[in-house]
Protein backbone atom coordinates (compact mmCIF):
# COMPACT_ATOMS: atom_id res chain seq x y z
CA UNK A 1 0.00 0.00 0.00
CA UNK A 2 2.84 2.35 0.85
CA UNK A 3 4.27 2.02 -2.66
CA UNK A 4 0.85 2.66 -4.26
CA UNK A 5 0.34 5.81 -2.17
CA UNK A 6 3.76 7.16 -3.14
CA UNK A 7 3.04 6.45 -6.82
CA UNK A 8 -0.28 8.34 -6.54
CA UNK A 9 1.45 11.27 -4.81
CA UNK A 10 4.14 11.33 -7.52
CA UNK A 11 1.50 11.32 -10.29
CA UNK A 12 -0.39 14.17 -8.62
CA UNK A 13 2.80 16.21 -8.22
CA UNK A 14 3.78 15.63 -11.84
CA UNK A 15 0.22 16.43 -12.94
CA UNK A 16 0.19 19.69 -10.95
CA UNK A 17 3.56 20.73 -12.31
CA UNK A 18 2.54 19.91 -15.87
CA UNK A 19 -0.75 21.77 -15.37
CA UNK A 20 1.02 24.95 -14.26
CA UNK A 21 3.48 24.80 -17.16
CA UNK A 22 0.75 24.01 -19.71
CA UNK A 23 -1.64 26.78 -18.67
CA UNK A 24 0.87 29.55 -18.07
CA UNK A 25 2.81 29.07 -21.28
CA UNK A 26 -0.12 30.56 -23.25
CA UNK A 27 -1.29 34.11 -22.62
CA UNK A 28 -4.90 34.23 -21.38
CA UNK A 29 -6.91 36.20 -18.82
CA UNK A 30 -6.57 35.29 -15.17
CA UNK A 31 -10.09 33.87 -14.82
CA UNK A 32 -9.56 31.37 -17.65
CA UNK A 33 -6.13 30.50 -16.25
CA UNK A 34 -7.55 29.51 -12.86
CA UNK A 35 -10.45 27.64 -14.47
CA UNK A 36 -8.08 25.50 -16.54
CA UNK A 37 -5.86 24.85 -13.52
CA UNK A 38 -8.95 23.61 -11.70
CA UNK A 39 -9.85 21.23 -14.54
CA UNK A 40 -6.31 19.89 -14.98
CA UNK A 41 -5.87 19.24 -11.26
CA UNK A 42 -9.34 17.85 -10.52
CA UNK A 43 -9.10 15.49 -13.50
CA UNK A 44 -5.51 14.19 -13.63
CA UNK A 45 -4.51 12.99 -17.13
CA UNK A 46 -8.13 13.24 -18.38
CA UNK A 47 -7.95 17.02 -17.92
CA UNK A 48 -5.05 17.18 -20.39
CA UNK A 49 -7.11 15.35 -23.01
CA UNK A 50 -9.89 17.92 -22.51
CA UNK A 51 -7.32 20.71 -22.74
CA UNK A 52 -5.96 19.31 -26.01
CA UNK A 53 -9.37 19.67 -27.63
CA UNK A 54 -10.77 22.73 -25.87
CA UNK A 55 -7.92 24.65 -24.27
CA UNK A 56 -5.19 25.23 -26.83
CA UNK A 57 -5.28 28.65 -28.40
CA UNK A 58 -5.75 29.26 -32.10
CA UNK A 59 -2.52 28.98 -34.08
CA UNK A 60 -0.45 32.05 -34.91
CA UNK A 61 -0.67 31.14 -38.59
CA UNK A 62 -4.47 31.29 -38.58
CA UNK A 63 -4.49 34.51 -36.57
CA UNK A 64 -2.10 35.94 -39.16
CA UNK A 65 -4.38 34.83 -42.00
CA UNK A 66 -7.29 36.64 -40.37
CA UNK A 67 -5.50 39.82 -39.37
CA UNK A 68 -3.97 40.36 -42.78
CA UNK A 69 -7.34 40.39 -44.55
CA UNK A 70 -8.43 43.80 -45.74
CA UNK A 71 -11.90 45.21 -45.13
CA UNK A 72 -12.56 44.97 -48.84
CA UNK A 73 -15.01 47.51 -50.16
CA UNK A 74 -15.26 49.67 -47.03
CA UNK A 75 -11.68 50.57 -46.08
CA UNK A 76 -12.00 54.03 -47.60
CA UNK A 77 -15.28 54.65 -45.79
CA UNK A 78 -13.74 53.64 -42.46
CA UNK A 79 -10.92 56.13 -42.93
CA UNK A 80 -13.32 58.85 -44.02
CA UNK A 81 -15.67 58.46 -41.06
CA UNK A 82 -12.77 58.46 -38.60
CA UNK A 83 -11.08 61.47 -40.17
CA UNK A 84 -14.16 63.58 -40.74
CA UNK A 85 -16.14 62.55 -37.66
CA UNK A 86 -19.14 64.84 -37.42
CA UNK A 87 -22.07 63.56 -35.44
CA UNK A 88 -24.58 65.88 -37.14
CA UNK A 89 -23.71 64.44 -40.53
CA UNK A 90 -23.37 60.83 -39.44
CA UNK A 91 -26.38 60.56 -37.17
CA UNK A 92 -30.04 60.89 -38.21
CA UNK A 93 -31.55 64.17 -37.03
CA UNK A 94 -34.02 62.44 -34.70
CA UNK A 95 -31.32 60.41 -32.96
CA UNK A 96 -28.88 63.12 -31.98
CA UNK A 97 -28.58 61.94 -28.39
CA UNK A 98 -25.36 61.64 -26.46
CA UNK A 99 -25.99 57.90 -25.96
CA UNK A 100 -26.43 57.15 -29.67
CA UNK A 101 -23.59 59.40 -30.76
CA UNK A 102 -21.15 57.95 -28.23
CA UNK A 103 -22.10 54.36 -29.08
CA UNK A 104 -21.54 54.99 -32.79
CA UNK A 105 -18.18 56.60 -32.09
CA UNK A 106 -17.06 53.79 -29.75
CA UNK A 107 -17.84 51.03 -32.25
CA UNK A 108 -16.29 52.97 -35.13
CA UNK A 109 -13.01 53.21 -33.21
CA UNK A 110 -13.13 49.73 -31.66
CA UNK A 111 -14.02 47.74 -34.79
CA UNK A 112 -13.86 50.14 -37.77
CA UNK A 113 -17.64 49.67 -37.79
CA UNK A 114 -18.87 52.32 -40.20
CA UNK A 115 -22.35 53.73 -39.74
CA UNK A 116 -24.65 52.94 -42.65
CA UNK A 117 -27.92 54.83 -43.03
CA UNK A 118 -31.28 54.36 -44.77
CA UNK A 119 -31.51 50.58 -44.26
CA UNK A 120 -34.79 48.68 -44.42
CA UNK A 121 -35.07 46.08 -41.65
CA UNK A 122 -37.52 43.22 -41.12
CA UNK A 123 -37.45 41.14 -37.93
CA UNK A 124 -38.01 37.37 -37.94
CA UNK A 125 -38.66 35.41 -34.75
CA UNK A 126 -39.92 32.19 -36.34
CA UNK A 127 -37.69 29.82 -38.31
CA UNK A 128 -40.32 28.89 -40.90
CA UNK A 129 -40.87 32.54 -41.82
CA UNK A 130 -37.16 33.35 -41.87
CA UNK A 131 -36.19 30.47 -44.17
CA UNK A 132 -39.18 31.03 -46.42
CA UNK A 133 -38.05 34.63 -46.97
CA UNK A 134 -34.39 33.60 -47.41
CA UNK A 135 -35.17 30.94 -50.00
CA UNK A 136 -37.44 33.34 -51.91
CA UNK A 137 -34.61 35.90 -52.01
CA UNK A 138 -32.16 33.23 -53.24
CA UNK A 139 -34.58 32.29 -56.01
CA UNK A 140 -34.46 35.91 -57.19
CA UNK A 141 -30.65 36.23 -56.95
CA UNK A 142 -29.00 37.38 -60.17
CA UNK A 143 -25.29 37.70 -59.37
CA UNK A 144 -24.13 36.02 -56.16
CA UNK A 145 -25.17 34.44 -52.86
CA UNK A 146 -22.65 34.33 -49.99
CA UNK A 147 -23.57 32.13 -47.03
CA UNK A 148 -21.87 31.86 -43.63
CA UNK A 149 -23.33 29.71 -40.83
CA UNK A 150 -22.13 28.03 -37.66
CA UNK A 151 -24.43 25.07 -38.36
CA UNK A 152 -25.49 23.83 -41.79
CA UNK A 153 -27.08 20.40 -41.43
CA UNK A 154 -28.15 17.99 -44.18
CA UNK A 155 -31.67 17.58 -42.85
CA UNK A 156 -34.99 18.75 -44.30
CA UNK A 157 -34.43 22.51 -44.23
CA UNK A 158 -30.69 22.14 -44.95
CA UNK A 159 -31.48 20.13 -48.06
CA UNK A 160 -34.18 22.57 -49.15
CA UNK A 161 -31.83 25.53 -48.73
CA UNK A 162 -29.02 23.70 -50.56
CA UNK A 163 -31.35 22.90 -53.48
CA UNK A 164 -32.21 26.59 -53.80
CA UNK A 165 -28.47 27.36 -53.89
CA UNK A 166 -27.88 24.62 -56.48
CA UNK A 167 -30.67 26.06 -58.62
CA UNK A 168 -29.01 29.47 -58.34
CA UNK A 169 -25.71 27.96 -59.48
CA UNK A 170 -27.38 26.31 -62.45
CA UNK A 171 -28.59 29.69 -63.72
CA UNK A 172 -25.12 31.25 -63.39
CA UNK A 173 -25.28 32.77 -59.92
CA UNK A 174 -22.02 32.62 -57.91
CA UNK A 175 -22.55 30.67 -54.66
CA UNK A 176 -20.05 30.45 -51.81
CA UNK A 177 -20.65 28.80 -48.43
CA UNK A 178 -18.58 28.84 -45.24
CA UNK A 179 -19.63 26.61 -42.36
CA UNK A 180 -18.12 25.53 -39.05
CA UNK A 181 -17.00 21.92 -38.71
CA UNK A 182 -17.96 21.63 -35.04
CA UNK A 183 -21.28 23.44 -35.41
CA UNK A 184 -22.08 21.23 -38.41
CA UNK A 185 -20.72 18.03 -36.86
CA UNK A 186 -22.01 14.95 -38.61
CA UNK A 187 -22.21 16.83 -41.88
CA UNK A 188 -21.03 14.74 -44.83
CA UNK A 189 -18.64 16.48 -47.20
CA UNK A 190 -20.52 14.86 -50.08
CA UNK A 191 -23.57 16.91 -49.17
CA UNK A 192 -22.13 19.80 -51.19
CA UNK A 193 -20.87 17.65 -54.08
CA UNK A 194 -23.59 18.60 -56.56
CA UNK A 195 -23.29 22.29 -55.64
CA UNK A 196 -19.57 22.18 -56.38
CA UNK A 197 -20.13 20.28 -59.63
CA UNK A 198 -22.32 23.21 -60.71
CA UNK A 199 -19.54 25.70 -59.90
CA UNK A 200 -20.43 26.58 -56.31
CA UNK A 201 -17.95 26.50 -53.42
CA UNK A 202 -18.33 25.20 -49.86
CA UNK A 203 -15.48 25.57 -47.36
CA UNK A 204 -14.98 24.55 -43.73
CA UNK A 205 -13.94 27.58 -41.70
CA UNK A 206 -10.35 26.99 -40.58
CA UNK A 207 -10.80 23.24 -40.43
CA UNK A 208 -10.25 19.98 -42.17
CA UNK A 209 -12.74 18.99 -44.83
CA UNK A 210 -12.71 15.64 -43.09
CA UNK A 211 -14.02 15.03 -39.58
CA UNK A 212 -13.31 17.82 -37.08
CA UNK A 213 -11.34 15.34 -34.94
CA UNK A 214 -8.50 15.84 -37.42
CA UNK A 215 -8.24 19.41 -36.18
CA UNK A 216 -8.42 19.15 -32.39
CA UNK A 217 -10.00 22.51 -31.56
CA UNK A 218 -13.38 22.62 -29.87
CA UNK A 219 -12.93 26.32 -29.17
CA UNK A 220 -12.61 29.23 -31.62
CA UNK A 221 -15.69 28.47 -33.65
CA UNK A 222 -17.21 30.42 -36.53
CA UNK A 223 -20.46 31.45 -34.82
CA UNK A 224 -21.60 34.11 -37.31
CA UNK A 225 -24.85 33.72 -39.25
CA UNK A 226 -24.58 35.92 -42.34
CA UNK A 227 -26.06 35.73 -45.83
CA UNK A 228 -25.51 38.37 -48.54
CA UNK A 229 -27.50 38.25 -51.78
CA UNK A 230 -26.40 40.36 -54.77
CA UNK A 231 -24.78 42.79 -52.32
CA UNK A 232 -28.24 44.27 -51.70
CA UNK A 233 -29.98 41.95 -49.24
CA UNK A 234 -28.44 40.68 -46.03
CA UNK A 235 -29.46 38.35 -43.22
CA UNK A 236 -27.90 38.40 -39.75
CA UNK A 237 -29.00 37.04 -36.39
CA UNK A 238 -29.29 33.84 -34.38
CA UNK A 239 -30.83 31.19 -36.65
CA UNK A 240 -28.61 28.42 -38.02
CA UNK A 241 -29.57 25.95 -40.76
CA UNK A 242 -31.23 22.86 -39.32
CA UNK A 243 -34.62 21.34 -38.55
CA UNK A 244 -34.32 22.11 -34.84
CA UNK A 245 -34.38 25.82 -35.75
CA UNK A 246 -37.84 25.18 -37.23
CA UNK A 247 -39.03 23.74 -33.93
CA UNK A 248 -38.88 20.16 -35.20
CA UNK A 249 -36.68 18.83 -32.38
CA UNK A 250 -38.46 16.74 -29.74
CA UNK A 251 -35.87 17.82 -27.19
CA UNK A 252 -36.22 21.58 -27.66
CA UNK A 253 -39.71 21.98 -29.10
CA UNK A 254 -40.50 25.44 -30.44
CA UNK A 255 -37.34 27.37 -31.31
CA UNK A 256 -37.55 31.06 -30.44
CA UNK A 257 -34.84 33.11 -32.16
CA UNK A 258 -34.34 36.56 -33.68
CA UNK A 259 -32.97 37.35 -37.14
CA UNK A 260 -32.87 40.47 -39.31
CA UNK A 261 -33.38 40.87 -43.04
CA UNK A 262 -31.60 44.04 -44.14
CA UNK A 263 -31.87 45.90 -47.43
CA UNK A 264 -29.39 48.74 -47.74
CA UNK A 265 -25.76 49.70 -47.39
CA UNK A 266 -25.25 47.67 -44.21
CA UNK A 267 -25.03 44.74 -46.65
CA UNK A 268 -21.71 46.15 -47.90
CA UNK A 269 -20.22 45.70 -44.42
CA UNK A 270 -21.62 42.18 -44.15
CA UNK A 271 -20.18 41.47 -47.59
CA UNK A 272 -16.79 42.75 -46.48
CA UNK A 273 -16.96 40.50 -43.40
CA UNK A 274 -17.70 37.50 -45.62
CA UNK A 275 -14.79 38.41 -47.91
CA UNK A 276 -12.41 38.50 -44.93
CA UNK A 277 -13.58 35.15 -43.57
CA UNK A 278 -13.54 33.50 -47.01
CA UNK A 279 -10.07 34.76 -47.94
CA UNK A 280 -8.65 33.79 -44.54
CA UNK A 281 -10.16 30.30 -44.83
CA UNK A 282 -8.61 29.58 -48.24
CA UNK A 283 -5.41 31.57 -47.67
CA UNK A 284 -3.13 28.51 -47.65
CA UNK A 285 -5.01 26.18 -49.97
CA UNK A 286 -7.02 27.98 -52.66
CA UNK A 287 -5.38 31.35 -53.20
CA UNK A 288 -6.70 31.48 -56.76
CA UNK A 289 -10.26 31.59 -55.39
CA UNK A 290 -9.72 34.77 -53.37
CA UNK A 291 -12.51 37.33 -53.47
CA UNK A 292 -11.45 40.76 -54.70
CA UNK A 293 -13.28 44.06 -54.83
CA UNK A 294 -15.68 44.52 -57.72
CA UNK A 295 -18.60 46.90 -58.18
CA UNK A 296 -21.10 44.07 -58.56
CA UNK A 297 -20.25 42.85 -55.05
CA UNK A 298 -20.74 46.33 -53.56
CA UNK A 299 -23.62 48.01 -55.44
CA UNK A 300 -24.07 50.89 -53.00
CA UNK A 301 -27.60 52.12 -53.44
CA UNK A 302 -29.82 54.29 -51.27
CA UNK A 303 -32.78 52.30 -49.96
CA UNK A 304 -36.03 53.66 -48.60
CA UNK A 305 -35.36 52.58 -45.03
CA UNK A 306 -34.80 54.76 -41.98
CA UNK A 307 -32.59 52.48 -39.88
CA UNK A 308 -28.94 53.37 -39.25
CA UNK A 309 -26.81 50.27 -38.63
CA UNK A 310 -23.28 49.34 -37.62
CA UNK A 311 -22.27 45.74 -38.37
CA UNK A 312 -19.81 44.78 -35.63
CA UNK A 313 -17.70 41.63 -35.54
CA UNK A 314 -15.38 40.16 -32.94
CA UNK A 315 -13.26 37.07 -32.45
CA UNK A 316 -9.97 35.71 -31.09
CA UNK A 317 -8.13 37.45 -33.93
CA UNK A 318 -8.73 40.75 -32.08
CA UNK A 319 -8.14 41.72 -28.46
CA UNK A 320 -10.69 44.54 -28.70
CA UNK A 321 -13.77 42.36 -28.03
CA UNK A 322 -15.83 44.94 -29.89
CA UNK A 323 -19.27 43.35 -29.40
CA UNK A 324 -18.67 43.05 -25.65
CA UNK A 325 -17.68 46.72 -25.59
CA UNK A 326 -20.84 47.52 -27.55
CA UNK A 327 -22.95 45.68 -24.98
CA UNK A 328 -21.17 47.49 -22.13
CA UNK A 329 -21.68 50.85 -23.82
CA UNK A 330 -25.38 50.17 -24.32
CA UNK A 331 -25.87 49.10 -20.71
CA UNK A 332 -23.98 52.10 -19.35
CA UNK A 333 -25.87 54.46 -21.69
CA UNK A 334 -29.36 53.40 -20.61
CA UNK A 335 -31.52 55.93 -18.81
CA UNK A 336 -34.87 54.13 -18.59
CA UNK A 337 -34.75 50.41 -19.35
CA UNK A 338 -32.68 47.51 -20.68
CA UNK A 339 -34.15 44.36 -22.26
CA UNK A 340 -31.84 41.39 -22.90
CA UNK A 341 -32.55 37.97 -24.39
CA UNK A 342 -29.75 35.41 -24.29
CA UNK A 343 -29.60 31.60 -24.18
CA UNK A 344 -26.37 31.71 -22.18
CA UNK A 345 -26.09 34.18 -19.31
CA UNK A 346 -22.46 33.95 -18.18
CA UNK A 347 -21.28 37.58 -17.98
CA UNK A 348 -17.81 38.63 -16.96
CA UNK A 349 -17.18 40.97 -14.01
CA UNK A 350 -17.41 44.12 -16.13
CA UNK A 351 -20.84 43.22 -17.51
CA UNK A 352 -22.05 42.14 -14.06
CA UNK A 353 -20.91 45.46 -12.60
CA UNK A 354 -22.57 47.40 -15.44
CA UNK A 355 -25.89 45.60 -14.92
CA UNK A 356 -25.70 46.06 -11.16
CA UNK A 357 -24.90 49.76 -11.54
CA UNK A 358 -27.82 50.18 -13.93
CA UNK A 359 -30.21 48.74 -11.35
CA UNK A 360 -28.72 50.90 -8.59
CA UNK A 361 -29.28 53.92 -10.85
CA UNK A 362 -33.01 53.22 -11.06
CA UNK A 363 -32.95 51.68 -14.56
CA UNK A 364 -35.34 48.78 -15.17
CA UNK A 365 -33.29 45.77 -16.26
CA UNK A 366 -35.08 42.71 -17.66
CA UNK A 367 -33.30 39.56 -18.85
CA UNK A 368 -34.83 36.47 -20.47
CA UNK A 369 -33.17 33.04 -20.51
CA UNK A 370 -34.29 29.55 -21.68
CA UNK A 371 -36.15 27.05 -19.50
CA UNK A 372 -33.94 24.14 -20.53
CA UNK A 373 -30.27 23.41 -21.16
CA UNK A 374 -28.65 22.50 -24.44
CA UNK A 375 -25.30 22.35 -22.60
CA UNK A 376 -25.69 21.18 -18.95
CA UNK A 377 -22.68 22.95 -17.43
CA UNK A 378 -23.49 26.13 -19.32
CA UNK A 379 -27.10 26.14 -18.13
CA UNK A 380 -26.12 25.59 -14.49
CA UNK A 381 -23.73 28.53 -14.76
CA UNK A 382 -26.57 30.55 -16.32
CA UNK A 383 -28.76 29.71 -13.32
CA UNK A 384 -26.01 30.82 -10.95
CA UNK A 385 -25.69 34.23 -12.57
CA UNK A 386 -29.48 34.55 -12.85
CA UNK A 387 -29.76 34.14 -9.10
CA UNK A 388 -26.98 36.64 -8.49
CA UNK A 389 -28.67 39.22 -10.72
CA UNK A 390 -32.08 38.69 -9.10
CA UNK A 391 -30.47 39.46 -5.75
CA UNK A 392 -29.27 42.77 -7.23
CA UNK A 393 -32.73 43.76 -8.47
CA UNK A 394 -32.71 42.52 -12.07
CA UNK A 395 -35.99 41.03 -13.37
CA UNK A 396 -35.27 37.51 -14.69
CA UNK A 397 -37.67 35.64 -16.95
CA UNK A 398 -37.52 31.96 -17.91
CA UNK A 399 -38.95 31.33 -21.38
CA UNK A 400 -41.20 28.24 -21.14
CA UNK A 401 -42.52 27.92 -24.70
CA UNK A 402 -39.59 25.93 -26.10
CA UNK A 403 -35.96 26.99 -26.41
CA UNK A 404 -34.96 30.66 -26.37
CA UNK A 405 -31.93 31.22 -28.63
CA UNK A 406 -32.33 34.95 -29.41
CA UNK A 407 -29.39 37.27 -28.76
CA UNK A 408 -30.92 40.74 -28.46
CA UNK A 409 -30.44 43.88 -26.40
CA UNK A 410 -32.57 47.02 -26.44
CA UNK A 411 -32.16 50.22 -24.42
CA UNK A 412 -34.56 53.14 -23.94
CA UNK A 413 -36.46 52.52 -27.17
CA UNK A 414 -33.50 53.91 -29.14
CA UNK A 415 -30.62 51.49 -29.65
CA UNK A 416 -30.84 47.75 -30.28
CA UNK A 417 -28.47 44.90 -31.06
CA UNK A 418 -29.33 41.64 -32.82
CA UNK A 419 -26.80 39.03 -33.85
CA UNK A 420 -24.95 35.85 -32.94
CA UNK A 421 -23.16 36.93 -29.74
CA UNK A 422 -24.47 35.61 -26.42
CA UNK A 423 -23.91 37.33 -23.10
CA UNK A 424 -21.10 34.96 -22.11
CA UNK A 425 -17.34 34.48 -22.04
CA UNK A 426 -17.34 32.27 -25.14
CA UNK A 427 -18.96 34.89 -27.36
CA UNK A 428 -16.77 37.64 -25.92
CA UNK A 429 -13.41 35.86 -26.23
CA UNK A 430 -13.50 32.56 -28.12
CA UNK A 431 -16.02 32.62 -30.98
CA UNK A 432 -16.11 34.61 -34.21
CA UNK A 433 -19.32 36.63 -33.88
CA UNK A 434 -21.33 39.20 -35.82
CA UNK A 435 -24.00 41.65 -34.58
CA UNK A 436 -26.04 44.49 -36.02
CA UNK A 437 -26.19 47.56 -33.76
CA UNK A 438 -29.24 49.52 -34.89
CA UNK A 439 -30.28 53.13 -34.29
CA UNK A 440 -33.99 53.37 -34.96
CA UNK A 441 -36.76 54.15 -32.47
CA UNK A 442 -39.38 52.17 -34.39
CA UNK A 443 -37.18 49.08 -34.58
CA UNK A 444 -36.23 49.37 -30.90
CA UNK A 445 -39.91 49.66 -29.94
CA UNK A 446 -40.76 46.65 -32.10
CA UNK A 447 -38.08 44.54 -30.40
CA UNK A 448 -39.26 45.74 -26.98
CA UNK A 449 -42.84 44.77 -27.89
CA UNK A 450 -41.58 41.33 -28.90
CA UNK A 451 -39.84 41.02 -25.52
CA UNK A 452 -43.05 42.04 -23.73
CA UNK A 453 -45.04 39.49 -25.71
CA UNK A 454 -42.50 36.78 -24.87
CA UNK A 455 -42.88 37.49 -21.14
CA UNK A 456 -46.44 36.15 -21.40
CA UNK A 457 -44.87 32.74 -22.08
CA UNK A 458 -42.37 33.04 -19.24
CA UNK A 459 -42.04 32.37 -15.54
CA UNK A 460 -40.63 35.28 -13.59
CA UNK A 461 -37.84 33.86 -11.46
CA UNK A 462 -37.53 34.76 -7.78
CA UNK A 463 -35.16 34.07 -4.93
CA UNK A 464 -37.70 31.54 -3.62
CA UNK A 465 -37.49 29.65 -6.92
CA UNK A 466 -33.79 29.03 -6.33
CA UNK A 467 -34.18 28.34 -2.60
CA UNK A 468 -36.56 25.49 -3.44
CA UNK A 469 -33.95 23.78 -5.64
CA UNK A 470 -32.06 20.78 -4.32
CA UNK A 471 -28.67 21.14 -2.67
CA UNK A 472 -27.15 19.03 -5.45
CA UNK A 473 -28.49 21.37 -8.15
CA UNK A 474 -27.17 24.42 -6.28
CA UNK A 475 -23.78 22.70 -5.99
CA UNK A 476 -23.71 22.15 -9.77
CA UNK A 477 -24.50 25.83 -10.26
CA UNK A 478 -21.63 26.94 -8.02
CA UNK A 479 -19.23 24.44 -9.58
CA UNK A 480 -20.22 25.44 -13.14
CA UNK A 481 -19.65 29.06 -12.22
CA UNK A 482 -16.00 28.22 -11.42
CA UNK A 483 -15.63 26.87 -14.96
CA UNK A 484 -17.54 29.76 -16.58
CA UNK A 485 -14.48 31.41 -18.20
CA UNK A 486 -13.88 28.28 -20.30
CA UNK A 487 -17.43 27.00 -20.92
Amino acid sequence: MGTVIWIIILILLLNTTAAIITVFKEKRDIAATWAWLLVLNLLPVVGFVIYLFAGKKISKEKIFDLRTQERTGISQLVALQKELWNEKELMPSDLLTDEARQTVRALLVADDAILTKHNEVKVYTDGHEKFKALIEDIKKAKDHVHVEYYSFFSDQIGTELLHSLEDACSRGVEVRIIYDSMGSRGQRRGFFKRLESLGGRAEVFFGSKAAPIHSPRLNYRLHRKIVVIDGKIGYIGGFNVGDQYLGLSKKFGYWRDTHLRIVGNACAVMQSRFFMDWNATIARTREKDRLEYSNHYFPLEKSKGQTSIQIVSSGPDSETEAIRLGYLKMISSANEYICIQTPYLIPDDAVMDALRLAVYSGIKVRIMIPSMPDHPFVYRATEYYARELINKGVELYRYDNGFLHAKTMVIDGQISSVGSANLDFRSFKLNFEGNAFCYDRDLAKHLTDIFDEDTKKCTKLTEEYFLNQSAWRRFKQYFSRLLSPIL
